[in-house]
């Protein structure tokens, strides 16, 4: 009995083992399969705690990102733009008076004289803002002793946009000096008189300005108790306690920057107000 049931137990565990061996076969899968397939599935784990790991990002975030920055389109970017900065210091500048001019200026502005010569005067160039807010060129003819103030004054005013309606040479106006005021320009050199009277003004030597003028008319108080103003027209703005724009006082930026570079203004002296008057002794 015991010689039948050895060699029994020896074909149960051959069939045993065959049974597991044709379960493995049936999955139609080889360890190379195998291991591309745990590969697989170890990849797309690890790509899904990866996402997972990532913080959100907005749309604002993504615009950033893909979008060029403002810098990279501004004028001031060289690298990346053919406009040219413009550099408006260039435009203010002074200079002798070319023969040009000397031309243009003389027997109206400028007569041969004892008190002044042309090589003491100097050709101003400036920009300013007109009345309409625009930006435009002006011209000055002064002495050389105030050309480099005037020079300073006017772009501090050119950057805080002051207003003055216009900036052109006397001679636009034949050097009739109640023209020009009439007409609101601001003038420099003019060799005149003063207004009234037969002495020189300050005007004929290069070393006064006025600006505004029809808003800051010229007032002479006289003796038998009248008022002369000049220029005509412009009689509402001698009240100067009243407030209108370009008026010239002690709170007015142009009043400031004349003063800050040694200026005296006619809207100080007593027996007359010139409140449209700057000037400087040499």
């Amino acid at each position: 009995m015991k010689q039948f049931l050895k060699p029994v137990l020896i074909l149960i565990g051959i069939i045993i083992i065959a049974s597991v061996i044709s379960k493995v076969l049936n999955k139609s899968e080889t360890l190379t399969e195998y291991a591309a397939r745990d590969k697989a599935t170890h990849s797309a784990e690890s790509t899904e705690l990866s996402t997972e790991l990532q913080p959100e990002t907005s749309n604002e975030q993504e615009a950033t990102t893909t979008s060029p920055t403002a810098e990279s389109n501004t004028v001031t970017d060289t690298a990346s733009t053919n406009e040219e900065t413009v550099d408006v210091t260039l435009s203010f500048y002074y200079e002798p008076l070319s023969d040009e001019l000397i031309n243009k200026i003389t027997g109206i502005s400028y007569v041969e004289n004892e008190n002044i010569s042309l090589d003491d005067l100097r050709y101003v160039h400036i920009l300013h803002y007109n009345f309409d807010s625009e930006a435009v060129e002006g011209e000055l003819i002064c002495n050389e002793a105030i050309a480099q103030d005037l020079l300073e004054i006017f772009y501090e005013l050119y950057l805080a946009e002051y207003k003055i309606e216009k900036v052109r040479l006397i001679d636009e106006y034949d050097g009739n000096d109640t023209a020009s005021m009439e007409d609101n320009n601001t003038s420099c050199f003019n060799y005149r008189v003063v207004d009234g009277t037969t002495k020189l003004s300050k005007h004929a030597y290069g070393l006064a300005i006025d600006i505004n003028p029809f808003y800051n008319p010229y007032v002479v108080f006289q003796s038998d108790g009248s008022t002369y103003i000049s220029p005509k027209g412009s009689e509402a703005y001698t009240d100067r306690s009243s407030d209108f724009p370009y008026k010239i006082d002690e709170n007015d930026l142009c009043y400031k920057l004349f003063k800050e570079h040694g200026f005296t203004w006619g809207g100080d002296w007593n027996s007359c107000k010139d409140y449209q008057h700057f000037q400087k002794a040499k």
